[in-house]
């Protein structure tokens, strides 16, 4: 039987291309120059197969913070870690307190809230999530990077897909969006068809609404420019995360390169803030 893909497997595959196409440009590219004006961080990396030591140490040598996140919800969501109940999310913050960085869950499907307090989550430094797993039939979850997806027609498709994003928004006490805009094969080579301004403009009010920054993913290269360009005319905030395990943390370059042409600015950027977070703001 053929193993299933990982999400960090499926982002490594889809990423191979785009990245060494992009290797040239990028290795002529001074990237020092393209933020200097504020803290370069990466909410969106794993601890997977690696020490918080071994972290520290990469974070110093690419002059890169990181925010590091653990898949947070029920049992039914398979990763090698979830943490599921208070005890569990407890020893995880504990395991990180003390140490220079920011402390995330990556909440999983519709239904993690119920497995903790808020005043265990609020020890968080934010909660980050994706809408890459989908009401599949019987509304059962299904990540839809695996296979044997079958979601129908690709405008009606997209439809439901942002009110999924919006619904979610709405219910929901999440600071950072991940992931943004990424769409299951075949869909993806109709992106700029699919991504009309009407379907961005709902998921981008819903995130300037509920406060909630859109990650700049490097894993996916996503969202494209015109998609970020009208979050920012928004004003919506923005982060930057790899996806990475331990040691492609940080690797941030069309990150920072999309900062550059948005000419972001520290104000443009998520940060956490101690009484402003989604889970004190919302719960």
């Amino acid at each position: 039987m053929r193993a299933l893909l990982s999400r960090r497997d499926f982002l490594t595959q889809s990423a191979v291309a785009s990245c060494a196409l992009a290797a040239s440009a990028s290795a002529a590219e001074d990237m020092s120059k393209v933020v200097p004006a504020f803290l370069v961080v990466d909410f969106h990396t794993h601890l997977d197969n690696s020490t918080i030591e071994d972290v520290l140490r990469l974070s110093e040598e690419r002059k890169v913070k990181f925010g590091i996140v653990e898949h947070a919800g029920t049992k039914e969501n398979k990763y090698p870690v979830v943490l599921s109940n208070d005890e569990e999310l407890s020893a995880y913050i504990a395991s990180l307190e003390g140490k220079p960085v920011y402390k995330g869950i990556q909440a999983e499907w519709t239904d993690w809230m119920s497995c903790f307090s808020r005043d265990v989550l609020a020890r968080l430094d934010y909660v980050l999530t994706d809408m890459m797993t989908w009401p599949g039939a019987n509304g059962q979850r299904q990540k839809m990077w695996e296979p044997g997806l079958d979601v129908g027609d690709p405008a009606t498709f997209t439809d439901r897909y942002v009110d999924f994003y919006v619904n979610n928004m709405e219910l929901m006490p999440i600071d950072v969006l991940a992931n943004v805009s990424w769409l299951p094969e075949p869909f993806a080579r109709d992106y700029d068809a699919l991504w009309t301004e009407a379907r961005v403009g709902k998921v981008v009010d819903a995130a300037v609404r509920h406060s909630i920054a859109i990650e700049i993913s490097s894993g996916f290269n996503l969202p494209k420019i015109a998609w970020l360009k009208q979050a920012k005319a928004a004003g919506v905030k923005f982060s930057f995360g790899s996806n990475g395990r331990y040691p492609k943390m940080g690797l941030l370059d069309h990150s920072l390169a999309m900062a550059r042409e948005l000419t972001l600015t520290q104000d443009d950027l998520f940060t956490p803030i101690e009484g402003k977070k989604a889970v004190q703001r919302r719960l």
